[in-house]
């Protein structure tokens, strides 16, 4: 006897790459990558400082994430050009790991995501976001900008509010009592920087708008510290105020002028500054957020997908896109790089640049690298209240103010209600209570809604030619709709007799396109009830693959008692035979 040999078959990576390369690459689609990936940097630069300090993290972080997690994930995912790096969305998360475990813990649950991304790729769950509802996903994303612009008030505003905490009532409050501390500079140099941003698009020169803000910002500040800062305080904070940085025995302020180097995540600091201890009780502590970074990272980066295949008609390969995601954050927090994903914005700017190709997310990178080996001491200049403003910006488009309000006027009060309590649990907990509460509602709203299409009916013999000529002892009833566990009970007990003289009930069940564990039992019970009543059961246009799952609950034909049927001339033919056979056994008792 032969031996049956059974394999898996895993997903491919770099199935975005391959993808452009089967359709031909050529020169000229080099450089309209190369082009793309330079507007790409250019805007990634100020992005990638300006997320890894609303993290929580110092600005290099950032931009380390987007060298090296940017170049892995285009190279090995499977979407062609989805650009990945911190994003906004990612804030609300890892601003509390910070708090709780310091820079070392957030490195550390961001490989621990990575690990489960690629898990999830190479398990083909690559079709995870069409089972997130909508309302959910806009529900946590305006709660995610309301959160990160509330984070962003004390620097916009040059206030003295300390180290905020993980909640947002009390962020909140802080914020408030320190109203009094507000610095007139910093607050005319964030508010300069915002009305630039706001503005520049207008003039449609080809430069972007967060460049030329931060550049304008810097200028401002530059020129406030000169004229009313000294040596140890200065008018205005900026990157170089405020952080300082220590690599290869070197120390120097703002941003270090080196590419990122391979650094243990388990010897950077812990949250007061010592070396994390990286033993179980820190896995077992970290793996809550791994799996909310995981699937945050999922969501995200797939529905960046879903959304360049819509705006290039080009088809994604999900399961690949998880994998490569998973493989640049494995990878990106060992040379200093946190969470990264693709981000919607970048991807769109990519694709509106030309872009053909995961080649221009790599210039992207490269030019993210050559901005940090040649302009770290520039980049130093910027503003911390202009990086505010720039947030408020990404919190603004994140927020999608309009689609929220259009939701909340045009949609079902079930869809209203979801999308509400998803925004008010993000913003006063966490994005992962949000989500998680979100689909619980989704779900038990989608099975009201179907237990609502099921409908069970008795069809009048004589009003219908179909199975006119049945004797008035045989019940006809009709089944609409899927039997499961929320409407099953209900749906078979309806069918629970009054009438006494009946002797066989003909259920149609063409219209029953499913049925679960409870519908079984449900029905098992009613054949019994009726089993011991003297009543036969006929199912009639019951599925193939239905009736192999009854048989297999124990639910099979009995001569007198249960039969399938495939239409309804062989039911009429069983009915009439098993009526007849019934009044036979009874006048031969008598």
């Amino acid at each position: 006897m032969s031996r049956q040999r059974f394999s898996v078959k895993l997903p491919s990576i770099s199935t975005g790459l391959r993808a452009a390369w089967r359709e031909g690459y050529g020169l000229s689609d080099l450089r309209q990558d190369v082009m793309a990936g330079l507007t790409i940097g250019t805007v990634a630069v100020p992005l990638s400082m300006a997320l890894a300090i609303a993290t929580g993290v110092p600005p290099q972080h950032g931009l380390y994430t987007a060298i090296v997690a940017g170049a892995i994930i285009a190279l090995t995912g499977g979407a062609r050009f989805n650009v990945s790096g911190p994003t906004a969305a990612f804030v609300v998360i890892l601003f509390p790991i910070v708090q709780q475990y310091g820079l070392g813990g957030l490195l550390i649950a961001s490989m621990m995501a990575g690990i489960i991304l690629v898990v999830l790729g190479v398990t083909r769950m690559g079709r995870l976001i069409e089972f997130v509802p909508y309302p959910v996903v806009l529900g946590f994303t305006a709660g995610i900008a309301v959160v990160i612009a509330v984070l962003q008030v004390p620097d916009f505003l040059g206030l003295s509010v300390g180290q905020l905490g993980e909640h947002f009532v009390e962020n909140l409050g802080r914020i408030v009592t320190s109203l009094p501390t507000l610095n007139p500079l910093e607050f005319g140099i964030g508010a300069f920087a915002l009305i630039v941003m706001l503005l520049w698009p207008r003039l449609h020169i080809p430069i972007p708008a967060p460049l030329i803000g931060l550049i304008v910002g810097a200028i401002a500040a530059y020129g406030a510290n000169q004229w009313f800062g000294s040596t140890g305080a200065p008018a205005v904070e900026t990157i170089a105020s405020r952080f300082t940085w220590e690599a290869n025995g070197e120390t120097g302020i703002g941003i270090p002028p080196i590419a990122p180097s391979f650094m243990a995540p388990w010897l950077l600091p812990g949250p007061y500054g010592e070396p994390l201890e990286l033993n179980f009780e820190l896995i077992r502590a970290l793996l809550g957020p791994a799996f909310a970074i995981a699937m945050l990272g999922a969501i995200e980066s797939l529905l960046c997908a879903v959304v360049s295949d819509g705006l290039t008609k080009t088809k994604h390969d999900p399961n690949a896109e998880l994998i490569g995601q998973g493989l640049g954050n494995i990878i990106a927090p060992l040379f200093g790089g946190i969470t990264a994903t693709a981000a919607i914005a970048r991807t769109a700017t990519n694709i509106r640049s030309g872009a053909r190709s995961p080649i221009a997310a790599v210039v992207h990178s490269i030019v993210v690298l050559l901005a940090v080996i040649a302009l770290a001491g520039l980049l130093g200049l910027v503003p911390m209240a202009a990086l505010a403003a720039l947030l408020f910006i990404i919190a603004w488009n994140m927020s999608e103010a309009r689609h929220f309000l259009h939701t909340m006027r045009s949609a079902p009060p079930g869809d209203v209600a979801i999308l509400i309590i998803c925004f008010g649990l993000t913003v006063l907990f966490d994005m992962v209570l949000a989500v998680a509460v979100g689909m619980g509602l989704a779900a038990a709203l989608f099975i009201r809604r179907m237990a609502l299409l099921t409908t069970t009916d008795r069809i009048e013999i004589e009003n219908n030619p179909t199975i006119n000529g049945l004797p008035p002892e045989v019940a006809v009833y009709e089944i609409n709709g899927p039997l499961f566990f929320g409407v099953a009970e209900k749906a078979l007990t309806s069918l629970h007799l009054v009438d006494r003289n009946v002797q066989i009930v003909l259920i149609d069940m063409r219209n029953v396109p499913s049925m679960d564990g409870t519908a079984i039992v449900a029905l098992q019970s009613l054949i019994d009830e009726m089993h011991r009543e003297g009543i036969a059961l006929i199912l009639m246009g019951l599925p193939t693959r239905i009736i192999v799952k009854l048989r297999r609950a124990g639910i099979r034909k009995d001569k007198g008692v249960l039969t399938y049927c495939k239409d309804w001339q062989w039911a009429k033919v069983v009915a009439l035979r098993w009526y007849h056979e019934r009044n036979e056994m009874d006048r031969n008792k008598h």
